[in-house]
């Protein structure tokens, strides 16, 4: 049995599916009382903050779901979904299947959970130094492959000369594909503008880099008080005054998860969910010449004559990550040693030649 406030569950993102697979995950457990349900709002290193729509509490992971979760190579995320004994403190016992999960992989090739549970992804870009086309491609792809919706917020329209061109810019690389906003974070109209997307039960994600203005829009969206700090004049970095993942709830019922600047992004993703971040690519392939064509100088290519040349590059690097990552560690043994030979035979010609 769940101890359900379905009204005080809908301020932190509960829907009518939501309150059905947390029932069905309940009657999969053994019978060990009432249980209480809850969303993970931060992430600490042994223990978590759940909210239950009213206040928040501390609650500790249960050493067999822990266990389940190292097998499966995943974690709890900010924006899970989970049922809790009634113990104090309580323990996580379950955590429901989310219905969208955001990752990257670390810089060791271990998956490492961002969000979990997010309806719309909010890029935020600045319009100064942080400017970067091919890094927001980058993100696009993470969020698509999640099958998240995707909204780009272009930061610091107010105080950036070359706002109007920037604007252009993305608008033009993207197609107008994917909603595209340039705002000052710190005005009310920001919020006006992104209503349609803050509904009662939505989940919205706030992703970009350091500096990019994350924090002072989450202020602004959520009314609350974050701290946010400056960024270098030389180059527009900006500090990590977000430290950890978050989630904040907004006046009219939606939740922000703020996270902290991402200095790199691995995705995590293959050849078919990096498509659905370039659609244009792969609709133009189909009238290349050559039916493998790569796009890089065959004759007959219908995509060079068509893509953006640095967004067409962009494309070709993440496509290579994306085989990377599904490369078994056989098959990356493999690529070593054929590298190995090759370098070996060029070396070898070379000094024939200078012989």
């Amino acid at each position: 049995m769940i101890d359900f406030d379905f009204a005080a569950l809908r301020r932190i993102g509960l829907t009518q599916v939501i309150a059905n697979q947390l029932y069905t995950l309940s009657l999969t457990l053994p019978s060990t009382g009432a249980l209480q349900a809850g969303r993970i709002t931060e992430v600490h290193r042994d223990w978590f903050t759940v909210h239950q729509g009213v206040s928040p509490l501390h609650a500790r992971l249960q050493p067999s779901l822990l266990q389940a979760l190292d097998s499966n190579d995943t974690s709890l995320a900010v924006g899970d979904w989970v049922l809790m004994d009634q113990h104090e403190p309580p323990h996580i016992i379950a955590r429901m299947p989310p219905l969208t999960h955001l990752a990257r992989r670390s810089n060791d090739g271990r998956r490492q959970a961002l969000a979990s549970n997010v309806d719309t992804a909010l890029l935020v870009m600045g319009l100064d130094h942080d400017f970067n086309l091919r890094r927001l491609e980058r993100y696009l792809a993470l969020v698509h492959a999640a099958e998240v919706d995707p909204v780009i917020i272009l930061t610091k329209a107010d105080v950036s000369p070359l706002s109007d061109a920037h604007l252009v810019e993305v608008t033009q690389r993207l197609s107008g594909s994917v909603p595209v906003f340039a705002v000052n974070g710190q005005s009310a109209t920001t919020a006006e503008l992104l209503a349609p997307w803050m509904g009662a039960g939505q989940t919205l994600i706030l992703l970009g880099s350091s500096g990019a203005g994350k924090s002072t829009l989450t202020n602004t969206l959520a009314a609350s008080a974050q701290d946010t700090g400056e960024v270098r004049a030389g180059d527009s970095r900006g500090h990590h005054t977000t430290t950890a993942r978050s989630l904040h709830l907004c006046p009219h019922g939606a939740c922000i998860i703020d996270t902290p600047g991402l200095r790199s992004l691995q995705l995590d993703l293959d050849e078919t969910a990096l498509s659905a971040s370039f659609e244009d690519i792969d609709a133009l392939a189909m009238q290349c010449q050559f039916r493998d064509c790569s796009h890089q100088a065959e004759p007959g290519c219908a995509v060079r004559a068509a893509v953006d040349e640095d967004r067409l590059h962009n494309y070709q690097k993440l496509l290579r990550e994306a085989r990377r990552n599904q490369q078994t560690p056989l098959d990356k043994i493999a690529t070593r040693s054929k590298w190995k030979v090759l370098m070996r035979s060029v070396k070898e010609r070379d000094k024939q030649k200078r012989g």
